[in-house]
């Protein structure tokens, strides 16, 4: 059994889509990262996806026990395509039947020269399976993003994308997986230490 702790990466403060953008997060709240450290395990491999919110989250909160993985840009975000950036109203109002379909039929849906959930997913389960494989019955502290947690959340969960979405993420927050072959099994969910 490989135990996943993924971590939302620190806050943005961003209004506007990111997905691919490399905009760095807001890491002053030492408390809650020193809360969020003692929350997880003493003992742990720490990947994250390769943008800097996310790699720089993981430095913050690596201990001494914990040993560095390389960043793995297939934990990246999903990719907005042209509405990274825009505001959620002007991408409602630039294209607003495909921007209702991408949040109320995610699956194959994709912004323009984006990516859809299947396809974030699908990146996203190589990694998760790929680590499984490699190191068995050890916990794994992912340092990623709102999608990229969802999708494993959906996978461990047999639940529709659209489920899925419904569920928050908050920043700094632990949501674990316990996998057992090709079976997840979800304990905390936006735990914030």
């Amino acid at each position: 059994m490989t135990t996943w702790h993924w971590v939302r990466h620190g806050p943005t403060h961003q209004k506007s889509f990111v997905g691919w953008r490399d905009v760095p997060a807001d890491l002053s709240d030492e408390a809650q990262i020193s809360r969020l450290r003692a929350h997880l395990p003493e003992e742990a491999l720490v990947i994250s996806s390769d943008l800097i919110r996310a790699s720089a989250t993981a430095d913050a909160i690596s201990g001494q026990g914990h040993q560095r993985l390389p960043h793995d840009p297939d934990l990246r975000e999903m990719h907005f395509g042209v509405w990274d950036g825009m505001h959620f109203r002007d991408v409602a109002e630039r294209d607003p039947e495909l921007s209702r379909l991408f949040w109320e039929e995610p699956g194959d849906v994709s912004a323009p020269d984006g990516e859809s959930w299947n396809g974030t997913s699908a990146r996203v389960d190589s990694v998760v399976s790929r680590l499984n494989a490699a190191y068995p019955n050890t916990h794994i502290i992912a340092v990623a993003h709102f999608g990229v947690i969802l999708t494993q959340l959906q996978r461990a969960l047999r639940v529709a994308p659209y489920d899925a979405l419904a569920q928050p993420i908050d920043n700094l927050s632990v949501t674990s997986i316990t996998w057992q072959g090709d079976t997840g099994t979800p304990g905390v969910i936006n735990h914030l230490p």
